[in-house]
């Protein structure tokens, strides 16, 4: 009997591990000893401080937004909506609550949340889970531009949701920038397996107990 049998794994789990280790070439490396696997204790999302709460309005739609955002003038600076972000908001699965909802939110840059430099999306959310955090309902976009009004110059956000196609193919995240004139509603790529650096930085949501 192997050690594998005598761990009583099926071949799914067997499956599972190869595919954890980065298929056939990741196994042979980690039984070569070139791979080291370590344990990382899931952080309690108790643990993580408020960043902001927003309320998201039930009744909005893509046209509301777009009325309530366009052109808003906040000091010397402007609200604007990108061109994706825009082709998004009009698409089916962009959807709105029907009852009033507060959320709670955090921001995590990729490397306080994986503990990487560089990781894929996929990777990301998958840590999000694993610390407790929700993915943010796509309202959350549009949502937090018009109500985040004194986001600092240089700040790019990315709003960790399910990403939504786009008219012209791709999947699209929706983000939160400012550029020291323009208070952005902008989209970013949405693709699983796109890499992220160690600096740029997710919203996601905390939960209430």
């Amino acid at each position: 009997m192997n050690d594998f049998a005598s761990a009583n794994l099926t071949a799914g789990q067997l499956n599972a591990v190869v595919k954890m280790l980065g298929g056939e070439e990741g196994t042979l490396r980690f039984l070569r000893g070139e791979t080291v696997v370590k344990t990382i204790s899931p952080t309690k999302s108790t643990e993580f401080k408020i960043w902001n709460t927003i309320k998201l309005r039930a009744g909005m739609d893509a046209t509301a937004y777009c009325k309530a955002i366009k052109g808003k003038k906040v000091g010397d600076s402007e609200m604007r909506i990108g061109n994706y972000a825009n082709d998004i908001l009009e698409k089916p699965k962009f959807t709105v609550v029907t009852e009033e909802t507060e959320l709670d939110l955090i921001v995590l840059s990729v490397k306080e949340l994986t503990g990487k430099t560089r990781a894929s999306l996929k990777e990301i959310f998958s840590c999000a889970k694993t610390n407790g955090l929700h993915l943010c309902p796509n309202q959350a976009g549009p949502e937090l531009r018009l109500q985040y009004e004194d986001q600092p110059k240089g700040e790019w956000l990315v709003i960790g949701m399910e990403p939504i196609s786009g008219s012209v193919g791709g999947l699209r995240l929706f983000g939160v920038a400012y550029d020291g004139r323009v208070l952005w509603l902008y989209t970013d790529f949405g693709s699983p397996d796109l890499v992220w650096d160690d600096n740029d930085r997710f919203v996601f949501v905390l939960p209430r107990k």
